[in-house]
């Protein structure tokens, strides 16, 4: 299996160009907009905003966005998305899931991405001691009826659900200790070549996934994602 964190630190053009094909159907945007439909005038959080997916879609219907990561690499990359859109209602720092520094009760929303995971699967030996903390964090920061959204792999490759096994004990932490509702969606990804989809799941997600991708020769690629959400 690559590693994620030196491709988080070192390969931010390539993790980027791997997540634009992904969600070709715009599923994300619309989950987020059925959990919080009015978007205004709230402020955001995106935790492990990675190159920006999650800030580049909020950006243009909120009030305001920080995008927190650990990688320098990855944010820089997000600046550069956001500026893009030449929206100017966000910005960046660098911060820890456990440390965040924003002042308490100070955004409406939110938002984690494909972050939490990796330092709350039961692969890491503190997991649930993380997950405290994070949980903790997120409601310090969170204005009373802010609601958190959270985002995590729930199967790569195929059409239903079928989690990996180490993420299994914290996604039933979110529902039963910390009263999180949940459900998943499809986030297909759609690539412009077999190739492409070839090289860009080797890149992420190992030779495995790759080698089934050029078997079957596909352009599209289904996904599931799950979707975790609660009102503080």
């Amino acid at each position: 299996m690559p590693d994620h964190k030196h491709i988080y630190s070192h390969d931010a053009e390539q993790y980027e160009l791997l997540i634009s094909r992904e969600d070709y159907q715009d599923n994300i945007k619309k989950v987020i907009l059925s959990i919080v439909p009015k978007l205004e005038d709230i402020d955001v959080l995106d935790m492990g905003a990675g190159t920006g997916r999650l800030s580049c879609i909020l950006a243009p219907l909120v009030q305001s966005i920080i995008a927190t990561d650990v990688s320098v690499a990855m944010l820089n990359r997000a600046s550069e998305n956001l500026s893009g859109s030449r929206m100017t209602n966000w910005k960046t720092c660098v911060a820890d899931h456990k440390s965040i520094p924003i002042a308490c009760q100070s955004v409406d929303l939110v938002t984690a991405g494909w972050t939490i995971c990796y330092s709350t699967n039961t692969l890491v030996e503190q997991w649930h001691e993380n997950l405290e903390l994070i949980m903790q964090e997120i409601q310090r920061v969170v204005r009373p009826l802010g609601t958190v959204v959270i985002f995590e792999n729930y199967g790569t490759g195929g059409e239903q659900p079928n989690p990996p096994d180490y993420l299994l004990s914290y996604y039933d932490a979110l529902v039963n200790e910390y009263g999180f509702t949940h459900d998943y969606i499809r986030t297909d990804s759609q690539f412009k070549s077999v190739d492409e989809a070839e090289n860009l799941f080797r890149f992420f997600f190992g030779d495995e996934f790759a080698d089934r991708v050029k078997s079957a020769q596909q352009t599209i690629v289904p996904a599931c994602t799950g979707v975790w959400w609660r009102t503080y």
